[in-house]
């Protein structure tokens, strides 16, 4: 549909072409191709990898992988509405089902407001049901199919026996209906050493990780092979302007979760990728800087 309205615009056939098809049919015949010239990919940091791989095979041509990400979302101690930052983080593992490259799904709470912060946390995510996607009350869908119900299952009970506690959620739900749902899951007691903490699980499955100094915030934070995006509370502007530059992300919200602008790049550092979406810098990526140089 997309194609047959790109046609009635006026773009000339050719141009705009659209080839239905699994990655490792479709993905990989364009990849390997001699005539393709560039790349731009969304998907898992692994898949990414292996179109680079197919790159190097074929002719050497540009990959622009938007790719994982395992998003710590900071609170400290002054921000300037707890429930309001607790129901941002409630949204960012819960939106469309947690299966969002920019999911927060590491919460960094300070240590000092955790007793204050984790009940507002949990009331938050309540207003997260799943339900049909064509249900008007329906905040929450199924995962895409039963192979991703089933990997998200897996890391609840990883995260069980590597001693996390299960605060809210944790099971599949709505099972009679034949779809694949899951209910938005909150860990406890969770380090950065844990499984789900360092694995992206692409579900709602959200990771609380408690942290006592700006400094350890920081460490916990950009020790992670992703660096996608990264929240901030805090009513210290000083402190904000600080802790942002030294995450390791492609983008940073202060007392905010998701902001954005088609005028402003996007995209991530490290394994989560080199793409650069949106804003002028976008073109970039499908440009060539020549040089010709003339003798008068």
């Amino acid at each position: 549909r997309i194609a047959q309205l790109a046609l009635d615009a006026g773009i000339p056939k050719g141009v705009f072409n659209v080839l239905p098809g699994y990655g490792h049919t479709v993905g990989k015949a364009l990849a390997l191709h001699m005539d393709v010239d560039v790349l731009a990919f969304t998907g898992s940091t692994a898949i990414a990898k292996q179109l680079m791989i197919y790159a190097g095979q074929s002719n050497m041509k540009r990959v622009w992988a938007e790719a994982g990400g395992k998003s710590a979302n900071v609170v400290f101690a002054d921000a300037p509405d707890l429930r309001a930052a607790a129901q941002a983080a409630a949204g960012a593992i819960a939106f469309n089902q947690g299966e969002v490259c920019t999911a927060g799904s590491r919460l960094l709470v300070e240590r000092s407001i955790r007793e204050q912060f984790i009940p507002m946390l949990v009331e938050a995510l309540q207003a997260w049901k799943p339900g049909h996607a064509l249900d008007p009350a329906t905040s929450v869908g199924a995962v895409v199919d039963q192979r991703q119900l089933d990997n998200v299952l897996r890391y609840i009970g990883i995260g069980k026996e590597q001693g996390a506690e299960l605060i809210a959620g944790g099971s599949r739900t709505l099972e009679d209906t034949g779809g694949q749902y899951v209910e938005p899951t909150i860990f406890d007691g969770v380090t950065n050493a844990m499984t789900i903490a360092r694995e992206e699980i692409f579900g709602p499955v959200l990771s609380v990780i408690t942290f006592d100094t700006a400094e350890e915030a920081l460490a916990i934070a950009n020790d992670s092979i992703y660096g996608l995006a990264a929240g901030v509370w805090t009513s210290n502007l000083s402190k904000a302007h600080t802790f942002a530059r030294g995450l390791r992300a492609g983008s940073v919200w202060v007392n905010q979760y998701d902001g954005g602008d088609m005028t402003a790049p996007f995209g991530g550092f490290k394994q989560s990728g080199n793409g650069r979406d949106k804003s002028l810098h976008a073109f970039d990526k499908y440009t060539e800087l020549k040089a010709t140089w003339i003798k008068l």
